[in-house]
């Protein structure tokens, strides 16, 4: 029988490695742990609409909004659709009052001897205010938006007018400016500013400063940039880089549909870089297509695993449209609110401008231990995989030592973002193998076991599995310690290697499988090596029944590696949707299916399939699925956005859930084998 052994002074620089990797994890959570505060806010518009469509004042609903929690309000440039609507100032066009004037609608005779005179143009677009606030605003704004050459200023006897060079419909929806109006009235009823700026075209410095000027003397907690593009680009972005810092801002940048990274906006991640990735935080805002469909309690539910799970730190959100049951829309409205608020306050956090990360990059020499403790895991699997190199550990040592100055040195001089990369890609992979190989191998010693009694052989397996689990957990913590710093906790940059962990070890464990154990020959015990039976199931004649099971396989591992990521766009069922749902009421942090319904009771059930004597096909079938779980709970901590310690609570949550799941699996198949039992004993005593 084959004897791998397992070279201890590889061991030790991962336990080494190992120590660093999990007081870079202690310093994330700590980290993670200060960004603790959400900003609720929402559109002032929606709450003057809200107030519009139940006839009240607006500071009233305003009041009411704030005391259910909300802190911020979106502010977002003016528009003459707004002012036509406001009354503060009116733009007509050229056109308009040239069929007025010739109809005779138009009666006041100072514009009837401009139009007589043919100073009025139909294709122009002419500007009144009724406020002087707004028509000094709209003064600075309009030529600054459109040109000096596009904007006439004249008078109609007393009153100023501006004949505006311009489209009215399109006109009617350019963005014009901040409205100090709004920003005054949001502070006046105690709100902080969500400012909502949008870029100028051919943007210059002096636009940009213009913008931020108009912004001082207000309470701004975060600036979130309107349209395609940040303010100032793409020439005047370190104006806009050095006026946010002057006044102290948090860059808010919104996450994308797919809830992965951000909506892009040309210029952001220049500004992000200039400003310090210490003061950007991520919005989130629900599609407003489907905020109809969710019913409150699903919204707030929600809105706090978007917080917890996706490090979000502005929720902007908007009103609902119809009133719940039994309630009015204003009721219904602050009810949202209000419950939004308690449950993000009963999960820990606190209401205000949004939290930022403070500047987090772990230890160069911390960081370069971890990669030497996964060059020692990478040369460790070789070993138990190949018995040339396992019975020469000097030409192990040799491999060791390429591969951990090939990894340490780039990190201690400052760079190795690459082999950071790398480095998670390798513990995604192959500490998951290693923790299964570790129980491939306690299994080899004990296979003669046999009549061991079904509670005896659940606690064992149920044991297997935490320790398993366990030695997974290793990898996972090299994985955060290998990725974890300020960029990407908040995804700008991000692991690219998730499709590929769900199949690499499955790879990587099979090979050693078959290095261990004649899958053919129905015992666990010398194999003809990898090549050879690979060899003979290339050579195995095919029935049709196998091919159907075959694909099966290949749709399942089709559909079980597109379902992972955001961006595959393969659905999920109603049914599951309800159960992942009713699984985040349950726990701190939701099991990943893969785990509790998949790979753990397959863990439990390959247990029993040793200590049974089960087919060594039907147990190497288990191994693999087993290896999901194992390559799932490491996987998880892929997601950098996530708090390390959900992701250690999520995968806890799993084996526990799991666990219990195998064992009532393994008490079917008994029952059902005892049933076959006694089924063959009638038959052959009748």
């Amino acid at each position: 029988m084959k004897v791998f052994k397992y070279n201890r002074w590889l061991i030790l620089p991962i336990v080494i490695g190992l120590v660093a990797a999990l007081a870079i994890g202690f310093q994330r959570h700590g980290v993670e742990q200060q960004n603790r505060q959400v900003d609720m806010a929402i559109d002032y518009e929606g709450l003057l609409e809200l107030a519009d469509r139940e006839g009240l004042p607006a500071e009233d609903v305003l009041r009411q909004a704030k005391d259910a929690g909300i802190t911020s309000l979106a502010v977002y440039e003016t528009t003459f659709k707004k002012f036509n609507e406001n009354g503060k100032a009116t733009a007509i066009a050229g056109s308009q009052l040239l069929a007025d004037y010739h109809s005779g609608r138009l009666a006041d005779p100072l514009w009837q001897n401009l139009i007589a005179a043919g100073k009025i143009k139909g294709n122009e677009v002419y500007v009144v205010g009724h406020d002087a606030q707004t028509w000094k605003e709209l003064k600075e704004d309009l030529p600054r938006r459109l040109g000096n050459d596009r904007v006439e200023l004249f008078t109609v006897g007393t009153e100023e007018v501006m004949a505006v060079k311009a489209h009215y419909e399109s006109f009617l929806k350019l963005n014009i400016g901040m409205p100090t109006d709004e920003l005054k009235a949001v502070n006046d009823a105690g709100f902080y500013v969500l400012a909502r700026p949008s870029n100028y075209e051919d943007c210059t410095p002096e636009d940009v400063q213009a913008v931020f000027d108009r912004l001082d003397g207000y309470k701004v907690s975060e600036i979130v940039f309107s349209g395609k593009q940040v303010l100032g680009a793409p020439k005047a972005l370190q104006t806009t880089i050095d006026e946010m810092k002057d006044r102290n801002l948090t860059f808010g940048l919104i996450e994308a549909t797919t809830q992965l990274q951000f909506f892009k906006q040309s210029g952001m991640e220049e500004v992000a870089k200039g400003l310090g990735y210490d003061k950007v935080a991520r919005l989130y805002s629900v599609p407003k297509d489907e905020q109809p469909k969710l019913k409150i309690d699903a919204i707030v539910e929600r809105w706090s695993n978007t917080d917890e799970e996706r490090n979000i730190r502005i929720d902007l959100m908007r009103i609902y449209d119809t009133p719940s049951p039994n309630m009015t829309l204003l009721e219904t409205n602050m009810k949202y609110f209000r419950d939004t608020h308690d449950k993000l306050v009963a999960h820990g956090y606190t209401i205000g401008p949004a939290a930022t990360f403070v500047p987090f990059y772990p230890s160069k020499v911390l960081r370069a231990l971890v990669m030497v403790g996964v060059a020692a895991a990478v040369v460790l699997y070789l070993t138990l995989v190949i018995p040339w190199l396992n019975a020469r550990p000097k030409y192990a040592y040799l491999l060791f030592a390429v591969f951990a100055l090939a990894a340490a040195v780039p990190m201690v001089m400052g760079n190795g973002t690459k082999i950071r990369v790398l480095a998670a890609l390798a513990s995604a992979n192959v500490f998951p193998a290693l923790a299964v190989i570790f129980q491939l191998d306690r299994i080899r010693s004990f296979k003669n076991k046999a009549g061991v009694a079904l509670p005896r052989l659940i606690i064992t397996a149920a044991l297997a599995l935490f320790v398993t689990g366990a030695m997974s957990y290793v990898g996972a913590a090299y994985l955060s310690g290998s990725l974890a710093d300020t960029e990407y906790l908040l995804e700008f940059q991000i692991f690219r290697g998730i499709k590929l962990t769900f199949v690499m070890p499955l790879i990587l464990v099979g090979i050693a499988f078959l290095q261990r154990f004649d899958i053919f020959d129905g015992k666990m015990d010398d194999t003809d090596g990898v090549l050879n039976q690979l060899k003979k199931i290339l050579d195995m004649p095919v029935r049709v029944k196998t091919l159907l099971v075959l694909f099966f396989v290949l749709v399942a591992g089709v559909i079980f590696v597109a379902r992972s990521g955001h961006t595959s766009g393969m659905p999920v069922a109603q049914s599951e949707l309800r159960f992942r749902a009713l699984l985040e009421q349950a726990f701190y942090a939701r099991p990943r299916t893969k785990e509790l319904l998949i790979g753990h009771p397959a863990f439990m059930l390959a247990a029993m399939a040793v200590l049974r004597k089960w087919p060594t096909m039907v147990f190497f079938a288990l191994v693999l699925v087993a290896t999901i779980g194992q390559g799932s709970m490491v996987e998880t901590f892929a997601h950098m956005r996530t708090p390390i310690y959900m992701s250690f609570m999520r995968g806890i949550g799993g084996i526990v859930m799991g666990a219990g799941i195998g064992a009532i699996a393994m008490v079917l198949v008994e029952l059902w084998q005892v049933i076959l039992a006694k089924a063959k004993g009638s038959r052959a005593d009748s």
